[in-house]
């Protein structure tokens, strides 16, 4: 078999380069003969950029603010007249130093995304792609406004710039299904907390709305990575599919059409990823060349049921072949490796079986 594999990453364990590798030495292993190509993804979260950069361009690092005090050195992609930016890699959670709390919900920022599109723009660059996803700060942008000088400066800063917003999350700013509603409890923030950042941004969606005339707040995609959506529309961006950056860099939809099988993988595979993650995406993507997908996760919740309508032909979890989370997360490199070799001996009789 051809056998694509092309996994997002694995939450704060593996990003997508490491977990792609892990699984193709896997695969190798218990089936030699088969034609194996690695091709890692991203829906604009953690490791857009090194997926981005596997297919060429020039990565760069600067000194920006980190998501609370401390400075951090961020990658981001030149290549030509475009700059692409991975907001994770200035306020990704794993940049807080240990477990998200109350007091770090409340207090991260992304001041240091705005450096980072500084930075790009200083580069004379006429495209900038900003990949979000994957945030510990849930402040509307407003970090990245001012950055930039505030909203006038910002705006006339960015005037000659094609701002792409890159992000498969459809949330928007405010409300139920808002940035703070929906992913501050993941960032650390308790109800009270989600309050107290729901009015924030509230205040901060009134002055996008007066400088700009638009609600910005209303926007698909505004509440992405702590609502840095919102503040990059204001800014005159364009919303754009993560994933869909990524499969057009990676040429991936001549690698599916030679493909007999894919393999792609993430953190945990739940009901968010039937609500256009990037998994269930390249499903489709595979689907439309008659190719099944072969899920591999850190957990997985979903029953076969659940994704039976999909060209899923199975999920298989690494906590399940680790015996424990602990050790799926201490070893997780070697767990995903072990479990792809392990299926991939497994391969013929199951799909025997499953038929």
């Amino acid at each position: 078999m051809r056998v694509i594999v092309a996994p997002d990453s694995f939450g704060e364990t593996l990003t997508a380069v490491a977990a792609a590798e892990s699984i193709s030495a896997g695969w190798r292993r218990g089936r030699p003969g088969d034609d194996v190509v690695i091709a890692p993804q991203s829906d604009g979260g953690p490791g857009f950029v090194d997926v981005l950069a596997t297919a060429g361009g020039d990565i760069r690092t600067a000194r920006v603010s980190g998501p609370l005090t401390a400075a951090v050195d961020a990658t981001w992609l030149f290549e030509s007249d475009t700059a692409y930016i991975e907001s994770a890699e200035a306020v990704g959670l794993g940049l807080l130093g240990g477990p998200p709390t109350r007091d770090t919900a409340l207090a991260a920022h992304s001041l240091g995304v705005g450096e980072l599109l500084a930075v790009a723009l200083e580069a004379g660059v006429k495209t900038v792609v900003v990949g979000l996803g994957g945030s510990c700060c849930t402040d509307g942008g407003r970090g990245l406004v001012e950055a930039l000088g505030g909203l006038e400066v910002a705006a006339a800063a960015t005037a000659g710039t094609q701002l792409v917003a890159a992000t498969d999350v459809e949330h928007v700013l405010l409300g139920e299904h808002g940035a703070a509603a929906v992913f501050g409890p993941q960032k650390g923030a308790d109800a009270e907390a989600v309050a107290v950042l729901e009015a924030r941004n509230a205040r901060w969606a009134e002055q996008l709305e007066s400088a700009t005339g638009k609600r910005v707040s209303d926007f698909p995609g505004a509440g992405a990575a702590g609502g840095i959506g919102a503040a990059l529309f204001a800014l005159g961006a364009q919303r754009r599919s993560g994933a869909d950056v990524v499969a057009d860099r990676t040429g991936q939809a001549a690698l599916l059409a030679s493909a007999d099988l894919v393999i792609t993988g993430e953190g945990k595979f739940d009901h968010q990823s039937l609500r256009g993650k990037l998994v269930t995406t390249l499903a489709s993507a595979g689907a439309a060349h008659g190719v099944p997908t072969l899920v591999f996760a850190g957990q997985v919740t979903l029953d076969e049921a659940d994704y039976a309508s999909t060209s899923i032909v199975a999920a298989k979890s690494v906590t399940d072949f680790a015996g424990s989370v602990e050790r799926a997360m201490e070893e997780a490199s070697a767990c995903l490796e072990g479990l792809a070799e392990h299926t991939a001996r497994e391969w013929n009789f199951w799909r025997g079986v499953r038929r």
